[in-house]
């Protein structure tokens, strides 16, 4: 028996891999520079969480504002095609047919197709929506789901740098703490993302890993250069 393998729940995918990309890569990059600068871990901590408030909820307000606007979009398009198939359903007829031959099908079975099609609007209106305008209806729940999907993945991967700094006691301990648990973090979710995504694995894994190295560096040079120079 044939078994096709595809990606499932490929919105819930994006919005975690959107929350823990930027929860891992921002708050390392903020407490990595904070330890270049300060000689306290709690002075860290609480830049860290405070930081995690703030981006959780500006990324799961973000991904809900998407989500919105995707499903506004979705309902003007489906009432602007619903007028035009009420008002020119010839037009809109020949618009199926157009299509259709863009799939290689003949004349006669595209004119079969759009008059089948034309005897009921609700389908009619679904494929003119998919194959003219290439729009899938979006779930009614996107947006809330989206919110709540991005903003924990982001509280997840901002708590996994900062915690070093619990357990460490001096920032540059936990730097060194926490840069050892992102960046084995970073690969793992790294190489997951890709292999989910259909990508290389281990080159998703090595790109991650440098992106979030990258941030964090280049906030600890900054942090450091300006402790020197004020």
């Amino acid at each position: 028996m044939h078994t096709e393998k595809h990606l499932k729940s490929s919105a819930f995918i994006t919005d975690v891999v959107i929350g823990m990309s930027d929860g891992l890569t921002v708050p390392f990059a903020l407490a990595a520079g904070l330890s270049g600068a300060v000689q306290s871990n709690s002075i860290v901590i609480t830049a860290g969480i405070a930081e995690i408030v703030a981006g959780s909820i500006a990324m799961g307000l973000g991904g809900y504002l998407a989500g919105k606007t995707e499903q506004e979009h979705y309902a003007t398009e489906l009432k602007r095609e619903y007028e035009e198939v009420v008002e020119k359903p010839e037009l809109e007829k020949q618009e199926v047919r157009d299509a259709l031959a863009e799939f290689g099908l003949s004349k006669n079975a595209q004119d079969l197709f759009a008059d089948e099609l034309a005897t009921n609007k609700d389908q009619w209106l679904r494929f003119m929506m998919k194959y003219e305008l290439g729009l899938d209806e979006p779930n009614a729940n996107r947006a809330r789901n989206s919110a709540a999907n991005i903003g924990v993945s982001y509280i997840v991967g901002g708590l996994i740098p900062l915690s070093a700094y619990f357990f460490t006691n001096t920032p540059h301990d936990g730097l060194i703490a926490s840069a050892i648990l992102t960046v084995i973090c970073l690969f793992v979710f790294g190489y997951f993302k890709a292999k989910v995504t259909g990508q290389a694995p281990l080159n998703g894994a090595i790109k991650v890993t440098l992106i979030g190295i990258a941030a964090a560096g280049a906030a600890y040079v900054v942090a450091k250069i300006f402790t020197h120079l004020f």
